[in-house]
């Protein structure tokens, strides 16, 4: 009875979100906060529709597959969401046995949809539950060729990260390198005087009277003369 009783109340939250076009976990976070006049949702309920949402693509490919009257998206939205429900614990709860989940599914039909819809939604459920290894093969394998391609893509920003880290490591290696010989040079150009001369000015006049033997010495009391 508790499971049944979150059954419905996991369906009311998904119609609502279909029916506003509102995302399902987004409604949900809300229904959490404020389940109106009702007693808060329970833990299964949350699960039935985190579980749907989570898979819902699948879940849909899966119905619409076995749908031969009716597209998913021009059923009742009652009805599309019973059979979300459903077909979630077919494919991805094992604790659930079909029969559980199809009987369960065609009671919530029968309380609130119309005559018609327990006999399409056990059709539904039935040809799903006779694929329903081959849905989960195929699902099994796109899990694998997706984990792959995480896998090598992982692998590709690895290898340009390395790339990466290589081509910074030369980059600052090259700097390293030319500050070096800039240094090397600005030593050995502070080091040699300029070519072509001295920083040393010429002698004056008197300098060079200094250096010069008295008796060559110009003298400027003894004029020459006669």
């Amino acid at each position: 009875m508790a499971r049944s009783t979150a059954r419905k109340r996991a369906l009311n939250t998904l119609y609502e979100a279909d029916e506003k076009s509102q995302d399902f976990l987004s409604l949900l976070e809300e229904r959490k906060v404020r389940p109106g006049a009702q007693t808060p949702l329970p833990a299964y309920a949350v699960t039935l529709v985190e579980g749907v949402a989570e898979h819902r693509r699948d879940i849909d490919e899966a119905l619409q597959t076995h749908s031969t009257r009716w597209p998913l998206s021009r059923m009742h939205a009652i009805d599309r969401n019973i059979l979300r429900i459903a077909a979630w614990e077919m494919l991805y709860n094992p604790d659930v046995p079909d029969k559980v989940a199809i009987d369960e599914a065609l009671s919530l039909a029968k309380t609130l949809s119309d005559a018609d819809a327990p006999s399409f939604i056990h059709g539904v459920l039935s040809a799903l539950e006779q694929e329903k290894d081959e849905h989960q093969a195929r699902r099994q394998q796109a899990d694998r060729i997706a984990a792959l391609a995480d896998a090598e893509a992982d692998a590709d920003v690895s290898d340009d990260e390395s790339d990466k880290a290589k081509a910074e490591v030369a980059s600052a290696e090259s700097v390293s390198s030319g500050d070096a010989h800039a240094d090397s040079d600005s030593e050995s150009a502070t080091s040699r005087p300029e070519d072509g001369g001295s920083d040393q000015s010429a002698p004056s006049l008197d300098q060079l009277k200094l250096t010069m033997p008295e008796e060559l010495a110009p003298d400027a009391d003894h004029p020459s003369g006669n």
